[in-house]
């Protein structure tokens, strides 16, 4: 779902960076374990979106159903001399009305951490156009007119990846903060006040090998955040179990003294998930629900070869680099879980057509989502990789649009656990066909109908859209219930539901 140049230039000029971080709504301080009140799940204002079971209590002939994002073409070379085959480990960030693009520059492949390894940037402020500016930092291969932002800062420029310090009262000087490094150094901490200057935290690793019980590790994209919802610095990072690709997650209240690692766990619907390679974890706050965590990881198949020598040959591909395949997976985590939900075990994002999307290490996501239209968030993906073409594509979805809850002609419904809720309206992101629907009723703690929001006064919702509010017979105000136990129905034919948020403030 693509918009066309004109209505994404107009949004960017009328909503700025205050629309594209949408108001999410209050979260308590380290509520992690149980609700206030007994088998409640208090949600307050927050956005919910149906990409896992956490707040269904019952489906009938209603589908949870992953949306694969759509393709919409490369949008950023791998082309100069100190970028080349290798570049990896991507990350973008929303900054106000400008995305930033950090990436490994690496044109021959090479020892983990070895000094030819840059740090190189590029700015957008669509999402569309990248440009590489000329920094003029660091002289690499005999010019300083290029987009280095760090260099000859081995090992940390292996898998340098910054993060936008969203802390209410971080220093100004500390506004991005990064972290590098591999197994030998541990991971070294990095700030800067405008992203393009770097320099170390401290000489010493924040977090140190020694601290880490695992054979190996850091050997891929580290990541950080802060954590809205815990009100914390949380770090995902890679670990080998059991000659295994996996994440672990640790945590801190400073950015410098972090706690032992626990390695993250996987489910699939109530049960255990199949543990594969998981070559980087991508995590992240949703940024239209931060109490959400998002991982669109690299999924590695070791010495799945698709490709012949001959195929090889053709695309140009290093010869050490197509006898294994990746692909992308989406998971989600909550705020102090260290368990992953695997809702969907099928790629989130498949190799696409042609023998250069089926070479080792290629189609690895990069870090965020982002928000690029007023109805759209995109994602990127390292492509072509160890091959002259490598390049960053970009994949579109509507807002919230990673998952759903689907029901067919036929009809289905949909009833959630119980829920209290801070607002006076509830809106809904979904779709129907001409043909379908979606009926709401709310319903007290033991599933009866409260009078005024029963199904038979509910007005049917038919359309597409991100944010329509929900309305009755006496209208859509729903504040009289606000604190009170409810559980929601949804009664939908032919619909996607994607997301649904109470709060004040809609209008249709």
């Amino acid at each position: 779902m693509s918009l066309n140049s004109l209505s994404r230039r107009r949004w960017m000029q009328s909503a700025g960076a205050s629309a594209v971080i949408a108001a999410t709504g209050s979260m308590p301080r380290r509520t992690f374990a149980a609700d206030p009140l007994p088998n409640v799940h208090e949600i307050g204002s927050r956005r919910e979106l149906f990409v896992d079971e956490a707040l269904i209590e019952t489906r009938d002939d209603v589908d949870l159903v992953m949306h694969r994002p759509r393709d919409e073409g490369q949008v950023l070379a791998f082309d100069k001399p100190w970028e080349g085959g290798f570049s990896a480990y991507a990350t973008v960030i929303r900054d106000g009305d400008r995305l930033r693009l950090y990436y490994r520059g690496l044109g021959v492949a090479g020892q983990d951490g070895n000094r030819a390894e840059t740090t190189c940037y590029a700015e957008s402020t669509d999402g569309i156009e990248w440009t590489k500016p000329n920094l003029g930092l660091f002289e690499v291969q005999g010019t300083r007119e290029n987009n280095v932002v760090l260099a000859d800062a081995a090992p940390v420029t292996h898998n340098f990846c910054p993060m936008l310090d969203t802390r209410e009262g971080v220093p100004a000087e500390e506004r991005f903060k990064a972290l590098g490094g591999t197994v030998k150094s541990g991971l070294i901490a990095w700030v800067s006040a405008d992203g393009t200057r770097w320099r170390k935290l401290r000489e010493q690793p924040v977090i140190p090998s020694d601290q880490v019980a695992y054979p190996h590790f850091f050997d891929s994209q580290n990541l950080a955040f802060w954590s809205q919802a815990e009100q914390q610095y949380v770090c995902y990072f890679r670990v080998f179990q059991d000659k295994i690709r996996r994440i672990a997650r640790a945590v801190s209240d400073d950015f410098v003294q972090w706690s032992a690692p626990v390695l993250m766990g996987y489910r699939h619907r109530g049960g255990e998930a199949p543990i594969e390679h998981l070559y980087t974890n991508q995590t992240h706050p949703y940024f239209r629900a931060p109490h959400l965590y998002v991982s669109i990881a690299a999924r590695f198949m070791p010495g799945r070869q698709v490709l012949t020598d001959e195929q090889a040959q053709a695309i140009h591909v290093n010869p050490r680099y197509f006898k294994d395949t990746s692909d992308a997976i989406l998971m989600t985590s909550r705020p102090g879980s260290d368990v992953y939900d695997r809702t969907f075990l099928s790629s989130f994002v498949r190799p696409g057509i042609g023998a250069h999307n089926w070479v080792s290490r290629t189609n690895y996501p990069a870090l965020n989502v982002v928000q690029t239209g007023p109805t759209e968030m995109s994602m990127y993906l390292n492509q072509d990789y160890a091959q002259p073409t490598a390049h960053l594509r970009r994949y579109s979805m509507r807002l919230d649009g990673f998952a759903s809850a689907q029901a067919d002609y036929h009809g289905g419904e949909l009833v959630t656990k119980p829920l209290a809720f801070s607002g006076s309206q509830l809106a809904l992101n979904f779709a129907t066909s001409a043909a379908g629907g979606i009926r709401v009723e709310i319903q007290d703690a033991s599933g009866t109908p409260i009078p005024g929001f029963t199904l038979a006064e509910s007005r049917e919702q038919i359309g597409n859209e991100i944010q329509r509010v929900v309305s009755w017979k006496s209208g859509p105000d729903v504040s009289p219930l606000a604190g009170r136990p409810v559980r929601l129905r949804f009664v939908m034919k032919d619909a996607d539901l994607y997301a649904f948020q109470f709060r004040d403030g809609f209008t249709r």
